[in-house]
């Protein structure tokens, strides 16, 4: 039986290096220090604008990696914070453009009912190097769009050693 195998899965190129290939693969992950560098300077980002919000970095898979919140912050932002996160590495795309593409009336407006789903600015996936490594959510500037530029200077901070 084992003799009219092996032949077959040559011919599909399956051999036993090209199965094992497929059954493993690697992913890339922010290390702890890497998130909290984003989060501290998206804090200060928003801080020289004013701003009291709380910030949550999570890894790629939307599990919250760093959490830290201004001292005047409201006490909803931390919460807020996570749940942009998730969403944007969940979907893998900011949160405020994931607001627009789920407007009430638009194919994908259902997805809003789930629980964890933020579709309001200020969370941004983690990319570099062509990979998805994590995913960064601010809470607590006056609108999804300022929230968004903190987000975004959190990234930039950290850009330069995420692309390899």
């Amino acid at each position: 039986m084992m003799k009219r195998i092996v032949p077959l899965l040559l011919s599909f190129g399956l051999t036993s290096a090209a199965c094992a290939q497929e059954a493993v693969f690697q992913t890339k992950t922010l290390t702890p220090e890497t998130a909290l560098k984003a989060a501290q300077a998206a804090l200060e980002s928003c801080r020289k604008q004013g701003y009291q919000v709380a910030v949550a970095v999570s890894d790629r898979g939307g599990l919250v990696q760093v959490l830290l919140r201004d001292r005047y912050a409201g006490p909803h932002t931390p919460d807020i914070a996570i749940n942009k996160a998730w969403t944007a590495a969940s979907f893998r795309q900011s949160t405020l453009d994931f607001g627009r593409e789920t407007q009430a009336g638009r194919p994908m407006s259902g997805i809003r009912n789930h629980p964890r789903v933020i579709a309001a600015g200020g969370g941004l996936p983690i990319e570099g190097g062509g990979s998805m490594m994590g995913a960064i959510g601010v809470s607590g500037a006056p609108g999804g769009e300022a929230d968004e530029a903190c987000a975004r200077a959190g990234i930039k901070a950290v850009a330069d050693s995420l692309e390899f």
